[in-house]
This record gives C-alpha cells, structure tokens and sequence, in this order.
C-alpha cells in the first residue's frame, strides 16, 4: 500500500482522466475500461499480474456503479444477466489463477484477431443492415471464456460478451447494460482471488486515480447507452472493439 499524504493533484490527475474516459465508453458500448487501464498501467512498467489485479479491484467499485446506473436506465435483461453472471465468474477465477501462475499472454493475438473480425463484421452489419434484434443463442459459453480471458488478459469480458451476443443480433441498449451489471459479479470474484495471491500490493495512486474517474463517468455512460439509437450504437461498439483489438496485437507482436 502506497502513502495517501504524499499524493499531489499533479500525480493523479492523468490516472484520473483516464478512468473517466475509459468508463465513459465502457459503460457506453459495454467494453473498454479493461484493456484501456490494463494496457496504461503495463506501459508505465506495472507487471501484468499486478495491473489486472488492480485495474479489476477498481473495477469492483466502478461496475457497481454502473450496473446500479443501467438498472435505473432500464437496461438490463435480468434472464440474461442470470446467464451470463455465472459461468463468467467461475471462469473469471480460473483466469485469475492461471494468470498468478503462468504466462497467458501467448494465446492473446489469435484472440485479438478474432475479436478484430467481430469489430470488422459489427460495423459492416451496423452500416449495411437495419436492426433486426433477435435473443442471443449461445451465452453460457461466452460468460465462461469471457471471465476467463478478462482475468488472465487484463481485459476482455466486454469483447467477448458483448462483441459476440452483438453479433448475434442481441438488441444493443440491453446487452450493454447486462453485461456492464453481469461485470460486476465477475470483477468481485477476480479481485478477491488476486487480493488472496497477491495481497494489496497492487493498489497504487494509478488505480486509485482510475477509481475515482471511472466511478464519476459510470452513470454517463449508462445514460448514453439508453438514448443513443440502435443502428449508430452498433457501429460505435464494433469501431472500438476492432482499433482496440488491433492495437493490442501490435503491442503483443512489437
């Protein structure tokens, strides 16, 4: 644990920004926060195992919120938020295990890959197609290898959920604010599990910073996913998940 008295407005600021930025669109288009703090604090020098460990303790506190903001906004499938919750908290801590003991980050680039063509397609689809929202099939699956990449990847509960009921022609409002509410059960049960191998090492003034900006930007970013219409929300989600996912597999092969 860090020293709060030797904490300047100068230090935090920028960490502070951030969060506000990456849960703004976090809870906007359902992803974001992960890969945006995970990859600032690895840039910085953190290793990978204390920055997903204490970007998910932050996440803990920033996911309430925002699961707490959707509910108000009426954004939650609660049938599928069941679904989802749990096979992604069982793999949230499978991931958070595995990523204490070895090195998961070999597997990461196909990942990003797939998550780059799922961008690619939402945007097609977005642009090309009207709406047409039909119940997502397969979801249990998706919650298990949503925790689990999220926990061992630093980041990727949103991508994966999100990205693929999207892709699925789940309506886009809902399954934003599902799975932002289903998150916060699965950030729960990976900071506990990191907190009992790593111990509070990992709460330094970065997530400190990244606490505070993401809980004050959580409710904006419920409210922009309830009043942004379908067709534009579709396109913004897949634009993200394509440069965010193409960036991580330049930094994974750099």
């Amino acid at each position: 644990m860090f020293d709060f008295s030797s904490i300047t407005l100068l230090d935090i600021l920028p960490f502070i920004a951030v969060g506000f930025a990456a849960q703004l669109i976090d809870g906007a288009l359902g992803m974001a926060f992960g890969v945006i703090s995970t990859t600032l604090l690895v840039s910085i020098g953190v290793p990978p195992a204390a920055a997903s460990a204490g970007v998910h303790t932050v996440e803990t506190f920033t996911t309430g919120v925002s699961g707490v903001s959707h509910i108000i906004n009426r954004n939650v499938d609660w049938k599928l938020l069941a679904r989802l919750a749990i096979p992604g908290v069982i793999g949230g801590v499978l991931g958070a295990y595995v990523l204490t003991q070895i090195d998961a980050g070999t597997v990461k680039p196909f990942i990003l890959a797939y998550l780059s063509a799922i961008g690619i397609y939402l945007i097609y689809r977005g642009l090309r197609f009207p709406p047409e929202h039909k119940p997502a099939r397969v979801v249990e699956p998706l919650g298990l290898a949503g925790g689990f990449l999220d926990a061992a990847g630093g980041g990727g509960w949103g991508p994966v959920v999100t990205g693929n009921l999207l892709a699925q022609g789940a309506e886009p409002r809902r399954t934003i604010g599902t799975v932002n509410t289903a998150e916060f059960f699965l950030t729960v049960s990976i900071s506990i599990t990191f907190i009992a191998t790593l111990g509070w090492a990992a709460f330094t003034i970065a997530t400190l910073g990244l606490l505070i900006g993401g809980v004050v930007a959580a409710p904006l970013g419920a409210w922009a996913a309830k009043i942004v219409p379908p067709k534009p929300l579709l396109v913004a989600v897949g634009i993200v998940l394509t440069v965010t996912s193409l960036y991580g597999i330049y930094k994974a092969l750099a």
